[in-house]
């Protein structure tokens, strides 16, 4: 009965989630058939381009479901998650870089190549360990974990909120990017880490590898999506959206608003520390960018398109704002970030629950005059 009614709650009550988890298999089955057994001459055929295209709509839409987690169940509008993002990132690359070997430009097989250029004589203490894929997937999950606690506690336990939460979020992945910029620091400077080879001994430029990859994507959102709609059902939960909806009043009757808080906010980055982790293998390259605040205020508008506070809405909209800017980027490049202010701005004014709320609205709009005539 209870495996019953936790389904119930997953998935029977969720037709967006239902219709989520169905594209997402559909997608799974589809692109690889199409790349890989479907002729090159064929004008079914998928390229292996667009199929890394689309690991990297997924790896963000992992990211967006990250955020809408803290923000829209919680009421916390993290303008920094890029840095949760970018550090699973980095510790994936971190492997990577490890996996070259002698077939770097300098040829060492102990120093990753900008080492070598920089003149380092010896590895660094804080790369030891990821020469191993266990190592490097257990940072990708702790690291973020570790930062995210860290501010958290500080930063909840000070009672911070609002608008100065989020601009103290905006200055801490600004001064992790500041900082991943130094040559000093031993993450590769303004270059970062690029010219992978391999993953876990299957050449990153296979079209194989490239296929397990994107199905590593899917399996990830799916499975992050499960456990974020888990969490969203469950008492915290419910505790989380007291928080957000009258913090002051669940604190009164006795719940440590910050601890709920905290508990979220880490497990939000650890979602978007392995969205990092999928996207770097399949773009190639990580670099300080990746940290810029403008990343996280792109991130912001991914979930408002889509509808905070829904799961689905916010991976809806970061595939759909990123497909577009692939476009416009290619055909109108000079028009881009016009679009994507006036976007923000339209979606602020007009749809303020986003796509998803515009459809629930639609929705109800034509059930309504049944509902009526059913009542009379």
């Amino acid at each position: 009965m209870n495996e019953q009614n936790l389904f119930k709650r997953l998935l029977a009550d969720d037709r967006g989630g239902q219709a989520l988890l169905a594209s997402l298999a559909v997608i799974a089955v589809a692109l690889p058939i199409l790349n890989l057994v479907v002729p090159a001459s064929s004008a079914l055929h998928v390229s292996t381009y667009t199929v890394a295209l689309f690991g990297k709509y997924l790896s963000y839409a992992l990211l967006a479901l990250a955020l809408d987690l803290v923000w829209g169940y919680c009421g916390i509008l993290s303008l920094g998650h890029a840095a949760f993002f970018a550090l699973g990132g980095y510790a994936i690359g971190m492997y990577l870089m490890r996996q070259i070997g002698d077939r770097g430009v300098y040829g060492n097989p102990n120093l990753p190549d900008f080492m070598v250029f920089l003149n380092w004589k010896e590895l660094p203490w804080y790369w030891h360990g990821f020469e191993h894929f266990w190592f490097a997937a257990l940072m990708v999950m702790l690291a973020p974990a570790l930062l995210a606690y860290l501010f958290g506690w500080f930063a909840f336990r000070s009672r911070v909120t609002g608008v100065y939460l989020s601009i103290i979020t905006q200055a801490l992945t600004y001064a992790l990017m500041l900082a991943f910029f130094r040559n000093e620091m031993g993450f590769g400077g303004n270059n970062g880490l690029t010219d992978f080879k391999d993953i876990l001994g299957y050449s990153l430029q296979s079209n194989a590898t490239r296929i397990g990859l994107f199905l590593a994507s899917v399996l990830a959102l799916a499975l992050g999506y499960l456990a974020a709609r888990y969490v969203v059902c469950s008492k915290l939960g419910r505790v989380v959206v007291a928080v957000r909806d009258a913090e002051d009043r669940a604190r009164f009757i006795g719940y440590k608003t910050e601890s709920y808080k905290l508990w979220i906010f880490v497990f939000s980055a650890v979602l978007a520390g392995i969205a990092g982790a999928l996207y770097v293998p399949q773009v190639g390259i990580i670099n300080p960018g990746e940290f810029s605040p403008l990343n996280s205020i792109e991130l912001v508008i991914w979930v408002a398109v889509g509808g905070r506070g829904t799961l689905y809405g916010a991976i809806a909209g970061a595939i759909l704002v990123n497909y577009a800017k692939t476009y416009f980027t290619g055909a109108l490049p000079d028009v881009w970030l016009f679009a994507l202010g006036a976007l923000f701005v339209l979606v602020t004014l007009f749809l303020p629950r986003g796509i998803v709320g515009l459809l629930r609205r639609r929705r109800m709009g034509k059930t309504a005059p049944t509902n009526l005539v059913n009542s009379l």
